[in-house]
């Protein structure tokens, strides 16, 4: 399928309109100052393009490099006369993900500020999907916002608003529809200038029409987008690679492929986050390695007991918890020990 082409008039066209922060300029040493500050556009099986300051090109890679290296978003050093690439630069927030029976993460995108979370208000609509989207989110440093499409075809959207709004404090929840101007006005505060947005979600949930919305006339070719299997609100694939597009106004929005399962890996800061309520209360257990369970003096167990605590949240908690520990490869420093992870993880 063809791809936004993400040029916008070269003259208008600068660093920071970019994305290009102090957190990458603090990066570039003196000998680097011919080399041109470039931000992956596109990333194919075989081939990268860049978008700088002169407008996109295609990049060519060094060698024993490969594109999968590389995550829309990144910035990379280029050399202005063969645009080779020299470097890529320490990222500020990288977007990774497992798939079932994927033995390594898939970069997602990098330098993502905001992780908007598309669902639908119909059989799409899965809790335990979208906590493990927010831990995604979570440790990858980015602000996650959840938006809602297909309002329209239910007698109560509100309780769908309710059950994704406590999922975690503090979370933004948006109800759009994304084939609508106002769609382009709701999200505007996390789309200005030089900000960079994600979606993520399943198939056939607006995410490729919203692309289209937020990018309105910036783009020359829309994104392709496709219906839904009404009976269980399956899509189709429509975007088959990852992309940066321009948002009119301001901003970058990064597409990635419909995704239905996803395998958390490496994201106990996220999780933490995720379920504050628990998090909290650990530390109040009598015994500092409990496991919430059947121990005595668990803080956990006696709020679950005095109903302040959602028994289906804790279980869910447990399962994330568990499949996080056992797909963490332990990474051993000096001494043996297993080197901690960390929020926005720069890679």
């Amino acid at each position: 399928m063809p791809l936004v082409e993400a040029v916008t008039d070269p003259r208008s066209i600068s660093l920071a309109s970019l994305g290009w922060t102090d957190f990458f300029g603090d990066q570039l040493e003196p000998h680097e100052a011919n080399l041109v500050p470039t931000r992956i556009a596109t990333v194919h099986r075989d081939r990268l393009t860049g978008l700088s300051q002169t407008g996109q090109t295609d990049l060519t890679l060094p060698a024993q490099a490969n594109t999968g290296d590389y995550a829309v978003g990144d910035w990379v050093l280029v050399d202005p006369h063969g645009h080779l690439l020299q470097r890529r630069l320490t990222r500020k927030t990288v977007l990774e993900r497992r798939t079932q029976g994927g033995r390594t993460p898939q970069l997602a995108a990098a330098n993502v500020d905001t992780l908007f979370i598309v669902t639908s208000c119909n059989a799409d609509f899965n809790i335990a999907r979208l906590e493990r989207y927010l831990a995604l989110a979570n440790e990858a440093g980015t602000t996650p916002v959840i938006l809602l499409t297909k309002a329209d075809t239910v007698a109560d959207a509100e309780a769908y608003e309710k059950q994704a709004a406590a999922l975690q404090r503090g979370l933004a929840v948006v109800t759009l529809n994304p084939r609508t101007s106002d769609a382009a006005a709701a999200l505007a505060a996390w789309c200005g200038a030089g900000q960079t947005v994600a979606l993520v979600g399943s198939s056939g949930v607006g995410k490729s029409t919203l692309v289209n919305t937020l990018a309105g006339s910036a783009q020359q070719l829309p994104q392709q987008t496709a219906g839904i299997r009404e009976h269980d609100a399956k899509g189709r694939h429509t975007t088959t690679a990852r992309s940066l597009h321009a948002i009119a106004g301001g901003g970058w929005v990064i597409d990635t492929p419909g995704m239905r399962t996803l395998q958390v890996s490496d994201v106990a800061y996220g999780i933490d986050t995720l379920f504050a309520e628990i998090t909290e209360l650990a530390p109040l257990c009598k015994f500092r390695d409990c496991t919430h369970v059947h121990e005595p003096g668990c803080a956990v167990q006696a709020a679950l007991k005095a109903g302040t605590l959602d028994p289906e949240r804790l279980a869910r908690w447990r399962k994330l918890s568990d499949e996080n520990q056992n797909n963490t490869p332990v990474q051993s420093g000096p001494r043996g020990s297993k080197s901690p992870g960390g929020r926005g993880k720069r890679r």
